[in-house]
């Protein structure tokens, strides 16, 4: 009697665990995880988050002009066909089309180039707007943007999940919560919803006015994380995303002026065969320090990387509503060559790893 009495309570036994896999199993997901990140999605909707205001892309000054790529080293005539009365050399060039006539195109004043050695780049004006910041900045999120085309991943360091709608490039994102995987910062953007630092741009207003800094107005520029931020005294104002000097052409840290500002500016620097570019109508510039400035960029949409020779680039009409707020500031549209402008506070709020 013992024997099958012992037989039937192991029996039993394996069933009751058979069944708990098997239950364990239809609860759960291939992703399933015994942890949990990040804030809940009833804590999320909890949080009130606030809707911000966009610049409106500003049309008529984003294609007021025909901008226009330089193949190669390119000749320039004095009359379609006519005698040669300058070259432009190889490097990264761009000017500003006035008419065609006939496979020649007319750059400035009596100045023509042949067509076919032009590219029109009009297309690649970004449209990209900063934002109105409000008084009171939300304290229970960090307000960013997406750097790239993602899917979110549903873990930290996890793999980006296609069960998610796909974020693209300079979508506003609202970072929750923050976790550490394998070194880097992945930020919560939703309920299990987790994207990596590096495919982010964060808006990190001052908590306090640079030292140095005595202007009502002045500018901060944030070189990690590729965004620049006009304040008024203490509160920040406007943000957006620029592109600053790469590692060879830095943006150096430090606390600046503008001193000279202007409309449209020619811009032209480096070695032929190196480094050296030429850049027409350069829109809404104010130089700051040495020969970098603050300007409107018609010849790339890679706002959020750095990609300069040393200035800070802005999308058109960031650009355009940064020069009027400093010109209202200084009572004026443009500037002699000296001037006490508003300050530039220039630094990394982090190390890039």
């Amino acid at each position: 009697m013992q024997r099958p009495t012992l037989y039937l309570f192991l029996l039993a036994i394996l069933a009751a665990f058979a069944g708990g896999v098997f239950a364990q199993d239809d609860s759960c997901t291939s992703d399933c995880t015994t942890e949990t990140y990040g804030l809940t999605a009833a804590q999320l909707e909890s949080i009130e988050q606030i809707s911000l205001q966009y610049l409106e892309p500003n049309q008529s000054l984003m294609h007021d002009r025909r901008y226009m790529s330089v193949t190669g080293t390119t000749a320039v005539y004095d009359a379609p066909g006519g005698n040669i009365i300058r070259t432009i050399d190889q490097g990264f060039n761009y000017v500003t089309a006035l008419e065609d006539a006939s496979g020649w195109t007319r750059i400035n004043g009596d100045e023509w180039v042949e067509s076919a050695n032009l590219t029109d780049v009009s297309w690649n004006v970004s449209s990209f707007t900063g934002i109105l910041l409000p008084e009171e900045m939300p304290t229970d999120y960090t307000i960013a943007w997406a750097l790239v085309n993602m899917y979110p991943s549903k873990t930290p360091g996890g793999t980006p999940s296609e069960s998610y709608d796909l974020i693209y490039r300079y979508t506003e994102l609202h970072i929750f919560a923050t976790e550490i995987a394998d070194g880097y910062r992945w930020y919560q953007i939703g309920p299990d919803q987790w994207v990596h630092q590096h495919r982010v741009a964060k808006v990190l207003p001052l908590q306090e006015i640079p030292e140095d800094v005595t202007t009502e107005q002045w500018v901060s520029i944030d070189l990690y994380e590729q965004v620049l931020i006009a304040y008024e005294n203490n509160r920040p104002v406007f943000a957006t995303l620029i592109s600053t000097g790469l590692d060879r052409w830095p943006t150096y840290e430090g606390t600046f002026r503008i001193y000279y500002r202007a409309r449209r500016e020619f811009m032209s620097w480096g070695t032929v065969g190196d480094d050296y570019y030429s850049l027409e109508e350069v829109p809404w510039t104010m130089y700051f320090d040495d020969g970098r400035a603050l300007h409107g960029a018609y010849w790339h949409d890679g706002f959020g990387y750095r990609r300069s020779h040393g200035c800070v680039n802005m999308t058109i009409t960031d650009a355009y509503w940064l020069y009027q707020w400093v010109a209202e500031m200084m009572g004026s549209q443009a500037s002699p060559d000296i001037e006490e402008g508003p300050f530039v506070y220039v630094y990394f709020s982090d190390t890039y790893q």
